[in-house]
């Protein structure tokens, strides 16, 4: 099992560049970047969690902006978002976006999406918040179509375009592994249709194991090959007897969280992640 990490790459935080190559030189596999384009100040929807909204939800830079930086400053650590909010984004723009990131970082980048919880965020985009997955469905077989062919057309009920050209493409073939973000039953049925994995977040329930069979079992009812699908664990917990679970699970990477903190506790915790071998 691989074991990286996470971070809302905020304006006030670690530089990103410094973060990268420490992440790197410290063994980690990968560096994943949230992301919020912006948040609306009538906090209509409450936050998830429970509470105030985190100052670092307001602070946050363009993810892929923030992994080029990282991208520069390192040769092998993978780059990913975690998660793209695809309903508040073109998709032409982000295929761009995502083919550039992955050709000049060398094949380097991991594709983690969602569909989102603000629902007035996402409206200031002008998405609908109870069709947002059909949305995000549309969006990335439109990008799939525009990162695999010369000659790129899309024809949906939410995205269309007439035949473009688009480069580059990306340096993976064909294109970055996708990975979805969320927990329920209707999240699995869309990894298996369109993507490359399971992104759920750890929480007091999660079990591996389950996790697992849950997968499993949404390819096998798709028809799909199991062993195409990968699960990746957002927050999961920096302890090393959980983490063995997750390895005899099989889950293939738990992404452990990088605290909104300054720049020397930040260095601090990465030292504390790798002295336990994590």
């Amino acid at each position: 099992m691989r074991v990286g990490a996470f971070y809302f790459p905020t304006d006030y935080g670690i530089d990103i560049g410094e973060l990268a190559r420490e992440l790197e030189a410290r063994g980690f596999e990968s560096l994943f970047l949230c992301e919020h384009t912006h948040i609306p100040v009538s906090r209509r929807t409450p936050f998830p969690s429970g509470g105030e909204l985190p100052k670092r939800y307001l602070h946050t830079h363009d993810p892929f902006v923030a992994l080029s930086f990282a991208a520069a400053a390192t040769r092998t650590l993978l780059l990913g978002t975690g998660i793209c909010l695809i309903t508040e984004r073109d998709p032409i723009v982000t295929a761009k976006c995502v083919a550039s990131l992955d050709r000049m970082s060398g094949g380097r980048f991991v594709f983690g999406i969602g569909g989102g919880w603000n629902a007035e965020e996402m409206e200031n985009h002008g998405t609908s918040y109870p069709t947002r997955f059909k949305l995000l469905r549309e969006r990335v077989l439109a990008m799939k179509s525009l990162w695999t062919m010369d000659e790129a057309s899309f024809r949906g009920e939410m995205v269309r375009f007439d035949p473009v050209w688009l480069y580059p493409k990306p340096a993976q073939r064909p294109h970055p592994p996708i990975l979805l973000g969320g927990e329920t039953d209707h999240t699995l049925q869309r990894v298996v249709e369109f993507c490359d994995g399971w992104f759920p977040r750890h929480r007091p329930d999660f079990d591996p194991k389950i996790a697992v069979t849950r997968l499993r079992r949404a390819a096998e009812t798709a028809h799909r090959d199991h062993a195409t699908l990968s699960i990746t664990v957002f927050r999961a917990p920096a302890d090393t007897a959980t983490l063995a679970t997750y390895r005899e699970a099989g889950i293939d990477r738990a992404l452990l969280e990088i605290p909104d903190r300054g720049r020397d506790e930040i260095l601090r915790v990465l030292d504390d992640y790798a002295k336990s071998r994590v």
